[in-house]
């Protein structure tokens, strides 16, 4: 029934590529995954809804088992098994208006699954679902411009802005701002990474002035700065992140100084899992710690444990309000997000 050697294949490649370092960023890892599934939808052996979803969940359980820190290409997976489901419920009815992506929140709180079993046989499924999948493609392209267009509504004249590290995001964000306003931008230049220099080497280029601070002096400047703008790697499904680290020490001063935190979201970076306590093995990730402390300090290592964590837990409250590619919300407002993007019955695949 399946093309089981072929689609491995082709996720064996992918987690290869990515584990090498082929792709690094969200985007990329998000477009990538959704290929591959396109790929393996057009080539695999199915013929109802039920089995598709089968070998896509399959497939989906392999990815997140071999990349448990790329939220993205769980989200993908999970994306793509709703575009399925709607396709199918859509073929069924015949109407496409029928099918409504808001469902209300009585049908949410009160739905127990679906009553049908997608096992009946629509022949034109697989093109009706490719041609979705292709129009959420050009949805992921224009992610980036459609978040960056929103800069002139929340970054006005001789602001002060603090951003840290380097984000894809806020780079183009910032510069899409500087086209219609003046403002200052100060960089924590998040050590032991020091991307931040590189994020102020290009703000400085597009004439946007620029300061590179260490992560010692961001309680100091704080209460000189307007807002605080970052990126992020994931959004849990309470509004919290799993963000550079150095973003809780960030959003911490900023509340102290109740400075508003933006955060530069796409939307295939909102993922329907919580953090657990027992559970931060699969949160973080640790890289070497010669940044941080020299291996030529032979005598002080034989008597210490050096972490270098690449990620930070930055609770929901201390967000104001997430930029995404469709529009501001705030992290309340995730849940609801979180309804509209996935099926209920993905969330454990």
């Amino acid at each position: 029934m399946r093309d089981t050697n072929g689609h491995y294949q082709l996720i064996d490649r992918f987690v290869s590529d990515i584990k090498q370092g082929k792709m690094r960023d969200s985007y990329t890892i998000a477009t990538a995954t959704v290929e591959l599934l396109k790929n393996i939808i057009t080539h695999a052996e199915w013929k109802t809804a039920k089995e598709l979803l089968s070998i896509i969940k399959e497939g989906g359980r392999s990815l997140s088992n071999s990349l448990p820190l790329h939220a993205s290409v769980d989200n993908m997976v999970r994306r793509i098994l709703k575009i399925i489901r709607e396709e199918y419920i859509s073929a069924q009815q015949n109407k496409q208006e029928e099918v409504d992506p808001q469902e209300s929140l009585h049908k949410i709180v009160t739905s127990e699954g679906d009553d049908d079993d997608y096992s009946k046989h629509i022949p034109q499924l697989k093109s009706a679902i490719l041609e979705h999948i292709s129009e959420f493609q050009v949805e992921l392209e224009t992610s980036a411009d459609n978040i960056a267009q929103q800069a002139s509504e929340h970054i006005h004249s001789n602001e002060i802005i603090m951003t840290l590290g380097k984000s894809n995001a806020v780079q183009a964000f910032l510069k899409k701002a500087a086209a219609y306003r003046k403002f200052e931008v100060i960089v924590a230049e998040c050590a032991p990474f020091c991307h931040g220099h590189e994020l102020a080497l290009s703000l400085g280029k597009s004439k946007i002035q620029t300061t590179v601070i260490t992560d010692s002096a961001i309680f100091a400047i704080m209460s000189r700065v307007n807002k605080v703008i970052i990126g992020t790697h994931t959004v849990m499904a309470n509004g919290g992140l799993r963000a550079l680290c150095g973003s809780h020490t960030v959003a911490l001063a900023a509340k102290h100084f109740s400075v508003p935190v933006i955060v530069l979201a796409p939307m295939y970076k909102l993922s329907p899992k919580y953090l657990c306590s027992y559970d931060q093995d699969a949160f973080n990730s640790f890289v070497s710690p010669e940044g941080v402390l020299s291996y030529a300090d032979g005598a002080i290592l034989s008597k210490t444990h050096v972490f270098n964590p690449v990620f930070d837990y930055v609770p929901p409250d201390l967000v104001t309000l997430f930029i995404s590619n469709t529009g501001g919300h705030s992290p309340s407002y995730i849940y609801r997000l979180l309804s509209e993007l996935y099926h209920q019955d993905d969330n454990e695949k």
